[in-house]
């Protein structure tokens, strides 16, 4: 009989990504863990940062206008799978598909704070010793996590990779709501205040906000 392996971590369910308000999927993700295990190594690390990209109607998002092209096509599927895509030729950058079909809704998840596989992690980003800079900011998250294009379209549900809850609350007082970073090009939307951080965490990138 094959044993059964117990995971200590609470996956989110589908229902969780499912829903249709992205700005408050991308608050309640603050404090969730991403965990993956690529190789038999398991990386996890809590979500301290994340921006929310409103589909069609939001100029900062790839699928504003209902924009369908094969890099943008999974962010029409169903909410509860990885959007993952290749910035300036160097990052891979990490989102979270929501809502339902064809309703292209995302959350980027820009920074966490890394949590079981620091030795892993360090090995993969090419650093000697653990500091703020090894998952601040969404290319060192997916470097570090061992996340990569590939893995677009994968399910969160999966046992590779997904987002789970262990029960830990951030207060309502130490999260802040930003404009989000480097959308200078979605004119009035990029005012929007859809990037949501753990203040004071030393992992959120960006400068630092003032109070």
């Amino acid at each position: 009989m094959k044993a059964t392996i117990v995971s200590p971590f609470n996956k989110l369910p589908l229902s969780f990504y499912r829903r249709s308000n992205v700005v408050k999927i991308a608050k309640e993700l603050l404090g969730k863990i991403i965990v993956t295990t690529f190789d038999g190594i398991t990386t996890t690390g809590r979500i301290v940062e994340t921006e929310a990209y409103n589909g069609a109607g939001d100029k900062a998002s790839h699928a504003y206008g209902n924009r369908r092209t094969n890099r943008t096509e999974v962010m029409f599927s169903e909410g509860g799978v990885a959007y993952v895509y290749l910035c300036y030729g160097i990052h891979h950058l990490f989102n979270v598909v929501t809502n339902v079909k064809d309703t292209p809704h995302a959350v980027l998840v820009r920074a966490v704070e890394p949590m079981i596989g620091i030795e892993q992690m360090l090995l993969r980003t090419g650093k000697r010793k653990l500091d703020s800079t090894l998952t601040k900011g969404p290319g060192n998250v997916s470097k570090a996590l061992g996340i990569h294009t590939r893995h677009t379209g994968r399910s969160l549900t999966g046992d590779e990779m997904f987002i789970a809850d262990d029960g830990y609350i951030v207060k309502p007082a130490a999260v802040a709501a930003t404009m989000r970073i480097g959308v200078d090009y979605a004119a009035e939307d990029a005012l929007l205040p859809y990037r949501f951080i753990v203040r004071d965490n030393p992992f959120v990138s960006g400068r630092k906000l003032k109070l």
